[in-house]
């Protein structure tokens, strides 16, 4: 299955050390999907904007493992459509946290993903938003 990974989980080694073995990422993108960064990561339907990330094709044992851990059992998949850097248009699963269970702050996650982000070469713009997560700066 094709899985939408926006958060940490773009990084292949930390799926390895969960015991998850994912093929074939590309870079891809969600219209109309905004970042928010809580505790942990997720998406939030907003017009106009664009949320970055990395598809993934796992087995659908992996992801239901990944998924049951305690720190994202909260997270519920979603089917969305997104735009690879190829302009592919894929349907793919997306794991996000219902809105009323996105609270708090983690600054030390949001320098990880701005890292992790910077690496994968994702838009200046999209690079700047996280980097004022990182920073402790509103999100809005």
């Amino acid at each position: 299955m094709e899985v939408f990974f926006y958060g940490l989980f773009m990084d292949t080694g930390i799926l390895s050390k969960q015991g998850v073995k994912a093929s074939n990422p590309r870079k891809a993108y969600l219209e109309d999907y905004s970042l928010k960064i809580g505790q942990r990561a997720s998406l939030i339907p907003t017009k106009g904007e664009r949320a970055y990330g990395l598809v993934m094709s796992l087995e659908q044992e992996a992801v239901k493992k990944l998924y049951s851990e305690a720190s994202v059992a909260d997270y519920l998949p979603e089917e969305v459509h997104i735009i690879t850097s190829e302009n592919e248009n894929i349907k793919a699963s997306c794991y996000n946290l219902p809105l009323e269970a996105l609270s708090g702050r983690n600054e030390s996650y949001a320098r990880a993903l701005y890292s992790l982000a910077k690496k994968l070469d994702f838009p200046e713009d999209y690079l700047k938003k996280i980097e004022k997560m990182a920073n402790g700066e509103s999100q809005t």
